[in-house]
């Protein structure tokens, strides 16, 4: 039995792809809050590198990956495809289990495969720093090491309660020679107005991209840079899914299902985009795609599908999204990269137009999920995708009771070797299952509705 799948490094796909190509119809452009104008390139140009802005706005299906890039992800890549036999087994299922694992990356998850990119087309462009906000860490963590790989200074902005959580990645930035902030912070205008407003904020992502966003448009040699959310950032991801189709191939199989958790949906839209376009050009019509998110912050399944703001000072152009409100401010779930208020323009485009499906979970049932993982397959993985664990293993229980032998796929964004603070609070039954307010979903949506 093999239980994971390799690929030579000369396999690794050398071109990116973009699921812009295959839409059935066009993504939404984000808008010029000023003007309601669909964004202009020059009005985006103050923060990123023109190469990033192409690519965001790109309609080509396949973009090259620079050679430099491909010399970085060759730390790490091609990551190894795994059949969870030991699960499986456990579950008594007849279905096959399959994950991608990038907890091998050098900080640990898939961020740094955005990360190296967003770094090397900023480098080429002169500039000498970067700014920009994290929620649980890891892309801070990623961007960290992108930044020391290609010479450049990074500011990352941390939201206060996972700076607290999780001081180790805070250490892990500052060794690869960042500096790290609780967000909210005193060092911009956003963050005094958030800390009058809200003195004991525990903060959020809408927060902190305001926090980054401000200091990179403050200083010509600073740019700002978003790990999830964007166009760019999902092209850039899409290595994983092309790497995945590639081994799947490889033992002639094919996913029946994929799941995978979601926040901004970086990790997932990765994974699931190369597939996706099987199925949007007809060739695999019944393959189901599932995205998993926290009760505490749930997006997909109760937010409102209408144009918001990416941050929560409103610096951002309006993107076109499921959002619960730019304002909103989610309770302080361990799953701290789940923690925002709205998600990826093109992943909400295809769920609403019903290519894929949501489903959201408590904090303890993906905790109880990620433990009968880390006994069965050994990996102690991240809150975040503990969500994803936790809607595969109830699959795998449905195939038992019906006796289908479903191939299922998950994406494993990554280690949780930061968050054992996390699951101590699991195993002294300390976790609250937070489940955000219907009522305050409700008002929030209300008040975007009058300002949209």
């Amino acid at each position: 039995m093999q239980t994971k799948i390799f690929l030579d490094e000369n396999e690794m796909p050398k071109k990116w792809y973009n699921i812009q190509a295959d839409l059935l119809t066009p993504l939404d452009p984000p808008l010029n809050p000023s003007t309601g104008e669909p964004i202009r390139p020059e009005d985006l140009s103050a923060i990123f590198p023109m190469e990033l802005i192409k690519q965001e706005v790109t309609q080509k299906k396949w973009v090259p990956i620079p050679e430099e890039v491909l010399d970085v992800y060759k730390l790490w890549r091609p990551t190894p495809l795994y059949r969870a036999y030991r699960l499986e087994k456990a579950l008594k299922t007849p279905a096959k289990i399959y994950y991608n694992w990038e907890g091998v990356s050098p900080p640990g998850s898939h961020k740094p495969n955005t990360a190296v990119a967003q770094a090397y087309y900023n480098m080429k462009e002169g500039i000498e720093r970067i700014s920009t906000e994290t929620g649980a860490g890891q892309w801070g963590s990623a961007l960290a090491f992108a930044t020391s790989i290609f010479g450049l200074k990074c500011t990352v902005y941390m939201v206060r309660a996972s700076y607290e959580q999780k001081p180790y990645r805070r250490i892990m930035m500052e060794t690869w020679g960042a500096e790290c902030f609780p967000s909210p912070t005193d060092r911009t205008e956003a963050g005094k107005m958030i800390r009058k407003k809200f003195p004991n904020t525990t903060g959020s992502l809408g927060i902190a991209i305001s926090e980054a966003v401000e200091d990179a448009a403050k200083y010509e040699n600073t740019n700002y840079s978003l790990g999830s959310v964007l166009n760019h950032v999902l092209l850039h991801q899409t290595i994983q899914g092309l790497e995945c189709k590639k081994q799947f191939e490889i033992i002639d199989e094919y996913p029946d299902v994929i799941y995978g958790c979601v926040g901004g949906g970086s990790n997932f839209s990765g994974v699931f985009l190369p597939f996706m376009g099987d199925k949007l050009r007809g060739e695999h019509p019944d393959l189901q795609v599932v995205s998993c998110e926290p009760t505490a912050c749930p997006t997909l399944t109760k937010g409102l599908y209408t144009y918001d703001f990416g941050d929560t000072a409103m610096l951002t152009p309006l993107l076109k999204m499921h959002t619960l409100g730019h304002d909103f401010i989610p309770p302080p779930i361990h799953a701290g990269g789940l923690r925002y208020h709205g998600d990826a323009p093109i992943l909400c485009k295809l769920t609403k137009e019903g290519y894929m499906d949501a489903v959201a979970y408590h904090q303890n049932e993906v905790f109880k999920a990620a433990i009968t993982f880390a006994r069965t397959e050994g990996f102690l993985i991240a809150p975040e995708t503990a969500h994803c664990v936790k809607a595969t293993i109830d699959e795998a229980l449905r195939c038992k009771e019906t006796g289908e032998e479903k191939t299922i796929l998950f994406a494993n964004s990554g280690h949780g070797h930061f968050d054992l603070a996390a699951y101590d609070a699991y195993h002294e039954g300390k976790l609250v299952d937070y489940e955000y307010p219907a009522e305050l979903i409700e008002k929030s949506l209300k008040a975007l509705k009058n300002k949209t």
